[in-house]
């Protein structure tokens, strides 16, 4: 069987699952779409798979701001100045109009938000980087042309959206934020109660809907002709909704990511679907599918806060004994984790449910208080609320931002970098992390979100300065950041798919190996995630490229030390 005729009968068989009947109608629709996409020429070639090279920033399209110049033209210039041969991908968070939650309320899905640029500034990065765009379907604003017509009366508009009954019981739903989860909205036709997941200004979109289903697939492939070697499916685990469920990872909802992913292979072959669900690790995996046919990468969201539990404690336990169990997960040839400390969001406490217990989530909750940051809820079922994310900066989190050691600062950070750089997958890098910023207060206080603590917007002269300053914590930390990256890409054994062995050696340490069998390469790390000096004694004889030196069955461990040792 041809492989067109694989990625056929994959859609008719999700199509069947959705739409029953009405399923042959809709392929032979998405059939059209292909078509016509196929036939215009495109200017950006995409690799078939990732590799240790790939290493991707995130960023506002303004979190660099220069007077005179469009924020995406400021960025382009920034990222080309220092990190042109640092990072190989960019991913743009949302860079459409919005009105609402810095960006996640989308009003137009083909629009560039004026304010940043145009479509011609995302080409200008499309040039140097592989690039990753936000596909934020779940919902949209109520500000957009879909809804006004919705609220109009307009045919084309009517089933985009999810129509609900008040007085119906919806505590079985997942709740992600403690807001409600129908909004009323005067309507041409009287008062309608509406499915809001998010907020009164997120309005879910209904992909019970064929028709708004051929609405985003097309928006997917418009997406992948200009550029987008990636595509980040936002809050994909709510997209179908059934009362009496949770409404979270449904069969269905699966079957609208392999859909996704089925014609992106039709057309844009190359095009990586990265599912972004933070929730527990099984569930998260599920998007794998059965590893050829769903998401090739999904987020790994136990790693930030079981890594910043590890440095608060300095005990690496419960980190090791987690990714020791991601072991028993079999990846294919064409998946695997993207891996992130920090993000424009903040750091998710639902990962770790079954991972830490409530003693220790508060040990994290009260350091985060302590070092300034803040705590969101999300409500349960029961009417109770209980810690969804951690609102700080990563470094604030990791280390006493009033504390005038910056050199142990920057050691305990790196570290917990090095980490990052060094776990199987791909590493995802949040701009402040890379440029050392701290926790934004005054954006907080300004608009009284949370999540604004770590969306600082960066002057572009100023910045620059304080990258050249050597004494400076943003360049102490860039450096470091930067040559560790650099040392990461050069290694073939931290290709995203190189077999990764964790080492209980030592509860202070973080040990694993990981070993690339085709190129027979294995590295051995070891991160000190505490404050104490010691000996560690291996079974290994090497050479640690971190700190330039030959390694002989011992290792000296300096407080938040990391060592890469490349074995013999």
């Amino acid at each position: 069987m041809s492989n067109e005729q694989m990625l056929y009968d994959r859609m008719k068989n999700c199509l069947q699952l959705l739409y029953d009947d009405e399923g042959g109608w809709v392929f032979d629709e998405i059939l059209e779409l292909a078509g016509k996409w196929k036939s215009k020429p495109t200017a950006f070639s995409k690799r078939d798979w990732v590799d240790q090279r790939d290493v991707m920033l995130i960023t506002y399209g303004d979190s660099i701001l220069h007077e005179g110049e469009k924020p995406l033209a400021a960025l382009n210039r920034f990222l080309n100045r220092y990190m042109k041969d640092t990072i190989s991908a960019v991913h743009i968070l949302p860079m459409y109009p919005f009105t609402s939650d810095d960006g996640f309320s989308v009003v137009d899905y083909y629009e560039i938000n004026p304010e940043l640029g145009t479509w011609q500034d995302i080409s200008g990065l499309a040039k140097c980087y592989d690039m990753m765009y936000d596909a934020v379907v779940n919902h949209i604003s109520k500000s957009s042309s879909w809804f006004q017509g919705f609220l109009q009366g307009d045919e084309v508009y009517k089933g985009f959206f999810i129509e609900a009954d008040p007085a119906k019981d919806y505590s079985s739903v997942t709740r992600p934020r403690a807001l409600p989860l129908l909004t009323a909205f005067e309507t041409k036709e009287g008062t309608k109660h509406v499915w809001t997941t998010f907020s009164e200004d997120q309005i879910d979109l209904n992909f019970k809907n064929s028709k708004l289903l051929l609405e985003v697939i097309n928006l997917l492939l418009y997406y992948a002709y200009n550029g987008a070697r990636f595509i980040r499916l936002d809050a994909i685990g709510f997209a179908w909704k059934e009362l009496g469920t949770n409404c979270m990872h449904l069969k269905q909802t699966h079957a609208i990511v392999k859909l996704f992913r089925a014609a992106l292979d039709l057309v844009f072959p190359g095009t990586i679907l990265i599912t972004e669900t933070n929730v527990p690790h099984q569930d998260n995996i599920s998007y794998f599918g059965n590893g050829f046919d769903e998401a090739q990468l999904v987020y790994q969201f136990p790693l930030p806060p079981l890594v910043l539990f590890s440095f608060l404690t300095g005990n690496a336990a419960k980190l090791s004994q987690w990714a020791k169990s991601l072991e028993k997960t079999a990846l294919s040839s064409s998946n695997t984790y993207f891996n992130f400390l920090a993000s424009h969001d903040g750091i998710g406490m639902r990962p770790v449910e079954n991972i830490l217990d409530e003693q220790e989530k508060e040990i994290m909750l009260q350091s985060v208080l302590k070092h300034g940051g803040n705590i969101s809820y999300k409500f349960n079922g029961d009417g109770s609320k209980s810690p969804y994310e951690l609102n700080i900066n990563y470094l604030d989190a990791l280390t006493d931002p009033n504390s005038l050691d910056l050199q142990q600062r920057v050691d305990k950070f790196i570290a917990a970098q090095s980490i990052l750089l060094s776990v199987i997958g791909v590493p995802g890098i949040y701009i402040h992390s890379l440029l050392g910023s701290q926790n934004w207060r005054e954006g907080v206080e300004e608009s009284g979100i949370y999540r604004r603590i770590n969306r600082e917007k960066l002057e572009y002269e100023k910045t620059c300065r304080e990258l050249e300053d050597g004494a400076h914590l943003r360049s102490m930390i860039f450096r470091r950041f930067a040559k560790l990256i650099d040392l990461r890409r050069q290694q073939s054994a931290f290709a995203p798919i190189a077999e990764q062995q964790v080492l209980l050696l030592d509860e202070r340490a973080f040990s694993f190996i990981r070993y690339n069998s085709d190129t027979n390469e294995k590295i051995l790390v070891l991160v000190n995630v505490s404050s104490e000096h010691y000996d560690m004694q291996l079974d290994y004889d090497g050479f640690d490229i971190i700190n330039n030196e030959l390694i002989n069955r011992n290792a000296d461990l300096k407080p938040y030390m990391a060592r890469w040792i490349k074995l013999n």
